[in-house]
């Protein structure tokens, strides 16, 4: 480990214990909003310091074992106790180095999951509630909670588009790569003579944001309609005009939301997916900017962009990023999105790594 890395990690070991201290204080517990902020950042350096405290404890154990070398009857022991701290020590190292990359500030947020028929007409539409349904799995096996704030149905089940709010711990960390086109090849339930086709769809992973950030929309700047909501929701539903869109002048985005009997809930629900869309349209445009310059190995994040292809015929999805194909097509649909999210998580993680030793 070099000295600087090493100087960072006391450092940070010393932060500990003031946000330890700080959160003890009846102060700090009086103000939520502040005692949630130290909380999270607490919970962070911990789990490095906790990396660091085990490297120091195997660092100590290996020269322990090396001192032991010149001893006959232990020698064999302490060659193993070698071998073994220093296969260690090296997993810790790296393990440590990514734990201190920069971390994008949204990632401990909870998110908005967008998701869009593309090309391929209805069987474009029918994949698209797949990957709703794969997503929704995905979410359920992590323990978090889902809310749809607005959905379009297609003619034969499937969506047009659908907006999913999800809340959970760092659901935005682990959704933000799916964020981009994805390609479905298969035989559709449209298709009577059982050719493939090739159809696509849009996800775009949104963080939601955070009540102050919500105000930043200027009334003026908006319109928002009330219309009577459609499908399925009884008698209320279609004797109430309770259904919300709005309307962003100056770029034109919309978000709309049926979801809930209460006008007044339905429009505090659209403005923060309306929000959440615009700081998503402007951190697009950041990164269209910086990819100018360096190229981002996992992409974007840009709806254009194809990251992933679904092949039914022979059971695999690639991941086109990272040149990742895993023939479990079925798990994945079901929720089984461990392996690819960790891949991709994995590769940034190296691209940073790399950016930060060349000094990019």
């Amino acid at each position: 480990m070099n000295e600087s890395l090493r100087q960072q990690l006391q450092r940070l070991a010393l932060r500990l214990s003031e946000l330890d201290s700080l959160l003890a204080d009846p102060q700090v517990t009086a103000d939520m909003a502040r005692y949630r902020q130290l909380a999270r950042e607490q919970a962070e350096a911990a789990e490095v310091v906790g990396l660091y405290r085990r490297f120091a404890q195997r660092e100590s154990d290996l020269a322990t074992a090396r001192e032991m070398l010149d001893d006959p009857e232990m020698a064999e022991m302490a060659r193993d106790e070698v071998a073994t701290a220093q296969a260690e020590l090296a997993t810790l190292d790296t393990q440590l180095q990514t734990a201190l990359l920069p971390r994008d500030p949204d990632d401990a947020r909870n998110a908005f999951l967008e998701i869009r028929a593309g090309t391929g007409g209805e069987e474009s539409a029918l994949f698209a509630a797949d990957l709703a349904r794969m997503y929704l799995r995905f979410a359920e096996r992590q323990g978090w909670r889902c809310e749809v704030m607005s959905e379009s149905a297609s003619d034969l089940g499937g969506y047009k588009e659908i907006v999913v709010r999800v809340e959970g711990t760092r659901v935005y960390e682990r959704m933000k790569f799916e964020s981009g086109g994805h390609r479905v090849q298969r035989v559709p339930a449209t298709e009577a003579q059982g050719r493939i086709h090739t159809s696509a769809c849009t996800v775009a992973v949104m963080p939601e944001p955070d009540e102050a950030a919500e105000v930043t929309l200027n009334p003026a700047e908006l319109r928002i309609d009330t219309f009577r909501a459609s499908g399925a929701g009884g008698q209320h539903i279609n004797k109430t005009d309770s259904a919300i869109r709005v309307t962003h002048l100056p770029t034109g985005l919309v978000a709309e939301c049926q979801d809930d009997r209460s006008q007044h809930r339905n429009k505090a629900k659209a403005l923060a997916v309306l929000q959440a869309r615009l700081q998503d349209k402007e951190r697009s445009e950041r990164q269209a900017k910086e990819a100018a310059t360096r190229k981002a190995l996992v992409g974007s994040g840009d709806r254009s962009d194809r990251i992933r292809t679904y092949n039914f015929p022979q059971g695999r999805v690639t991941d086109h990023r990272i040149n990742l194909t895993l023939y479990k097509l079925g798990a994945v649909m079901d929720g089984d999105l461990g392996e690819l999210i960790q891949a991709l998580q994995a590769a940034r993680a190296q691209q940073q790594l790399a950016a930060l030793e060349t000094g990019a």
